[in-house]
């Protein structure tokens, strides 16, 4: 046995709430990396809802690493929700038309880029992660955080904005994690440092 399997939608048998999210995601602009999981109070599916104003025309994505796990009503603000903020008005008068339709003529709305969550990321419950940031590897996003700005590997942050509250493990451990990238071992690799994956102790990862 090395490990459940990573192609199937719910690896908790008999139980629906908890899926790997790269096998319910039906929209190709969000990109999920092997074993991530999403847990949900209700229903797996409310995961896409929580993409909010990912739209089509905007052709932003968001991209999520491997091993991430992911909290019931995490949230990721897209690109669609941007409105001018150097103009004398935010309001969108071209959507609306008759007469309006022009009122972005050689102009764009802001874009900041795709959302990018890094391998083995903790989310938590209703934190909300706007367009553009990047979570580095190993980082956890405290309950209820907004995270407007990126947040540093292996970084606990928190709040409204989220700010950095501590880093998991001084800096030579840290260069270390990232240099071996556990997360793209094999996999038969990874089940046989189970225990060294989750002790502390960086100098027994074979």
């Amino acid at each position: 046995m090395i490990g459940p399997d990573k192609d199937i939608p719910f690896p908790l048998k008999n139980y629906e709430r908890l899926c790997f999210l790269k096998n319910v995601i039906k929209n190709p602009n969000i990109i999920v990396g092997d074993y991530t999981y999403y847990d949900d109070f209700e229903n797996v599916e409310n995961f896409e809802k929580n993409v909010k104003y990912h739209f089509d025309f905007t052709e932003d994505k968001l991209i999520i690493g491997k091993f991430c796990m992911i909290a019931s009503d995490v949230k990721f603000i897209m690109n669609g929700a941007n409105h001018l903020t150097e103009s004398l008005s935010t309001y969108p008068f071209a959507i609306f038309g008759n007469g309006w339709e022009h009122a972005m003529e050689g102009k764009t709305y802001p874009n900041k880029g795709n959302i990018h969550v890094g391998n083995d990321v903790w989310i938590g419950y209703n934190a909300t992660i706007m367009a553009g940031v990047t979570i580095g590897d190993g980082a956890i996003i405290a309950t209820n955080a907004t995270v407007v700005k990126d947040v540093e590997p292996y970084t606990i942050v928190g709040g409204n904005p989220a700010k950095e509250i501590k880093k998991r493990f001084e800096e030579t451990i840290i260069k270390k994690l990232l240099q071996l990238q556990w997360w793209d071992w094999p996999i038969d690799k990874i089940t046989a440092n189970l225990q060294n994956l989750t002790n502390n102790n960086i100098d027994k990862l074979k």
